[in-house]
Order: structure tokens, then C-alpha cells, then sequence
């Protein structure tokens, strides 16, 4: 293989090729005609071909480029829930939480908005999701209610949730590796900031969503007298599931003393409960969201082409360029930069491009003003996933199982009331930062 030029040998023609089949790619999936799996890989195979073709991106390189970790982790937790559900447990779960509220819609959604922020920040918010959302479908469906509406919130709060702590978002493991930071370090930094954020959203989501997500009596009445207890199914299968279970939560929290990517303790969950569950593992299979799984693929290669061509280190570096050393400008800017290309390009490389740039920057201020551009970036690019359908996994994930159960999330809809979540978490993380640091 030829190898690719350095950042400093591409020209001009390769960074505009990259960009511009990117740009298009990402065109096709804001409009929908296409399905975004189909425009994603078609324009992750064309980048490798032309690149290979001009010298600036080969098939190695992207291969590369697609992260094994987010990818094993879905694919891992999903197996494992796909199992867990045959079992009832969630239906068991949905029926019993639907009754502690006496069916109100209202209640229940608050109750899996602080279940989802509280799971994302204790596990990542893509585990969280998984096991949320095939109980969110099954309430909803008992109380003939649109569950689109319980999902979008699901889906913000899980990315809200998951910026509190090391392990709840992929970012802040990053940047807790290079910048050696510690879990109760960012509980402690950025735990205040996020319980403001959630509140907050709860009384935007009550104003948004309130009076759409009302329930005809009787249906409620059908709920309340529902025995959760008969959904239960093979009880033998349920205790290998919720022990397998605990076992991947607890390898989550020790991920770290383990030396243990996430991806390797899901995959480990997974085939665990498969070798117990004893039964062709083809029907499970089947269950995983594979148009999701591609999707991050073809958009990982899409991305990484932009990185091999040194747009993506151009776009960071110029964003620190513009502060000139002030560290409230530079804190402000990378916060809502950070937000902004979160939202449109994924966070992970984002992130990896800018720990080395930010890095460099321990010349120019003390280490406790490090640690304050550290929080500005955790914030800006955990939150901005928040901003768009393709902003971060959660997301996709959710759009892939409520595809799967008949509901359809549009880009066009999910970012009317994600770009407003992202713009308020931000501008409150904006004044938390002023206030408790600069």
C-alpha cells in the first residue's frame, strides 16, 4: 500500500474532494430522500476510492478510522438486552414504574427522564438507551399514546446525564485519560452544572410536551389493572440475564482499574449470556440494529477522511487561534464551538483532535485554568450532541429501535427541539463556568 501523505503534503484538491463529499453525504441524510445507512456507506466506500485513487486515503486508513469501541459496545449491550427482553423483565418493569404513577403520562416521563440521566451517568448513555427504550414502547403502547415524544426526551437527557461523570459519555473518557482526570473530579465539576441542565429541561419539556402526551381514562384504568407479574417469562432465563447484567454494569465501573475498553466488557456480557441461554443465537442476531451499526461505519470513514486530510485539526486550531490567550475567551469559544461541531460532526474525533491542542496550551495558563478549558470542552462537546440526529450514538440508536417498532425520527424534527436543548444547556453551562471558575 502507498502510504498517505503527512497533514502538511495535502493539497488542496484532496482537502476539497474529502469536503465535499462529506458535505454532500451529509446533504443527502439532513434531506431524508435516502436512507442515511445507504448514504453513509455509498459515501464511506466513494472517499476510500477516490482517495485511494489521488493518494490521500486508503482502505487501511478508514478501516482505522471506524471506532471498535463504540461499535462493540452496541453490538454487545444490544445482544444482551435483546435476550433480557424475551424474558418480560421490561414489560415487568414498564407495567410496575406506569402504576407507582397511577398512569400519568406526565409522571412517567419524568420518572424515565431522571431513570435515563441517572443510568447514563452511572453506566454511558448508549447502555442507558437500550435498556430505556423497549420499556418507554411498551407504556406507551398499554396507554395508546405516541411514544415519539417520550423518546426525543429520553434521548437529550441520556446525553445530559452522560456529561456528569468519566464514563457517561466517550469524550470525557478521553479527556479524563489525557488530561488525568479523576470520576469524582468530574462529578464534582460538572455534576452541579448538569442537575441545573435537568431541571431546567424538565420545565421545557412539561411546557413542550405537557398537554400532547394525554391518555384516555380508560386506558389508564387497563393499566392499573394489569398484573405485571404474568409478563414475567422463563425465570431461569430473567436471573441469567440480570446477572450477566450486573456483572457488565460492574465491569462498566471498574472499566478503568481493569485497563478494559467498554466495547471488550459488552462483547464479554454478550457471549456470556448467549453460551446460558443455550438456544441458536440466529433470532438474536437478528434483533441487533445492524442498520445502526453500518451507519456509524460509513459515517466514521466519512469523518476520519476529514481528519486524515487535516480539516478537522485546521477548524480546532483556529478556534483556539481567536482567543489570544484570554482564558474566559478561550473557555467561551471552545464550549460553543465545541457544541457546534459536536452537533454536525461526531464528538469522538472532535475531541481527539483537540486534547493535543489544548495540551499545548499549559504554556500560556496555570494548571487551574487548564482544568477549566478540560470542563469547557467536556461541556460543549457532550452537550452539543444534543443538536442533531448524527451528534452522538444515543441518538442514532434510538432512531434505529423506534424505526424498528414503527416510529420514524426525522433529522428535520428531531433538530426543532434539539438545537434549542443544546443552545439552553450551553448558554447555562456558559454561566456556570463564569460563575465557578472565570
Amino acid at each position: 500500500m502507498i502510504p498517505s501523505p503527512s497533514i502538511s503534503e495535502v493539497t488542496t484538491p484532496m482537502i476539497i474532494v474529502a469536503l465535499l463529499i462529506f458535505l454532500g453525504s451529509y446533504a443527502l441524510i439532513i434531506s431524508e430522500r435516502i436512507h442515511r445507512t445507504v448514504v453513509a456507506l455509498f459515501g464511506g466506500a466513494l472517499v476510500v476510492l477516490i482517495g485511494t485513487i489521488m493518494g490521500f486515503y486508503h482502505q487501511d486508513e478508514a478501516v482505522s478510522a471506524i471506532d471498535f469501541n463504540t461499535i462493540g459496545l452496541l453490538i454487545g449491550m444490544m445482544i444482551i438486552v435483546a435476550i433480557t427482553k424475551e424474558t418480560g423483565l421490561f414489560q415487568y418493569i414498564a407495567v410496575k414504574a406506569a402504576k407507582k404513577v397511577k398512569g400519568n403520562p406526565w409522571k412517567i416521563m419524568v420518572v424515565f427522564s431522571v431513570l435515563t440521566a441517572v443510568f447514563s451517568a452511572l453506566l454511558d448513555n448508549v447502555t442507558t438507551v437500550l435498556l430505556i427504550i423497549p420499556m418507554t414502547v411498551v407504556i406507551c403502547h398499554n396507554l395508546r399514546i405516541n411514544p415519539l415524544p417520550f423518546l426525543f426526551v429520553e434521548i437529550l437527557m441520556s446525553n445530559i446525564g452522560g456529561t456528569a461523570t468519566l464514563i457517561g459519555d466517550p469524550p470525557n473518557i478521553l479527556i479524563g485519560s489525557a488530561a488525568k482526570l479523576s470520576f469524582m473530579e468530574f462529578v464534582v465539576n460538572l455534576g452541579p452544572a448538569v442537575v441545573v441542565i435537568f431541571l431546567v429541561m424538565l420545565f421545557y419539556f412539561k411546557w413542550k410536551y405537557g398537554k400532547c402526551i394525554q391518555a384516555n381514562p380508560k386506558d389508564i384504568k387497563k393499566i392499573m389493572l394489569l398484573n405485571e407479574k404474568e409478563s414475567l417469562k422463563n425465570p431461569k432465563l430473567i436471573k441469567k440475564s440480570l446477572f450477566v447484567l450486573s456483572l457488565t454494569v460492574l465491569g462498566f465501573f471498574l472499566h478503568g482499574m481493569l485497563h478494559l475498553e467498554a466495547a471488550t466488557i459488552a462483547l464479554v456480557g454478550a457471549g456470556l449470556l448467549l453460551l446460558l441461554d443455550k438456544k441458536n443465537p440466529e433470532k438474536v442476531l437478528e434483533e441487533i440494529e445492524w442498520t445502526t451499526v453500518f451507519f456509524f461505519a460509513g459515517l466514521f470513514v466519512l469523518v476520519g477522511s476529514l481528519e486524515h486530510v487535516g480539516v478537522i485539526q485546521v477548524a480546532a486550531s483556529k478556534l483556539i487561534e481567536l482567543t489570544h490567550g484570554n482564558l474566559a475567551t478561550t473557555s467561551a469559544l471552545i464550549l460553543w464551538g465545541g457544541a457546534f461541531f459536536s452537533a454536525f460532526v461526531d464528538n469522538i474525533p472532535f475531541v481527539a483532535t483537540m486534547i493535543p491542542l489544548v495540551q499545548d496550551l499549559q504554556s500560556t495558563f496555570s494548571p487551574a485554568d487548564l482544568k477549566t478549558i478540560w470542563w469547557s470542552l467536556a461541556l460543549g462537546a457532550c452537550l452539543g450532541g444534543n443538536g442533531t440526529l448524527v451528534g452522538a450514538s444515543a441518538n442514532l440508536v434510538v432512531a434505529g429501535m423506534a424505526e424498528k417498532a414503527g416510529y420514524k425520527i426525522s433529522f428535520k424534527e428531531f433538530i426543532k427541539v434539539g438545537l434549542i436543548v443544546m443552545i439552553i444547556s450551553i448558554a447555562i453551562s456558559h454561566l456556570y463556568l463564569m460563575i465557578r471558575f472565570l
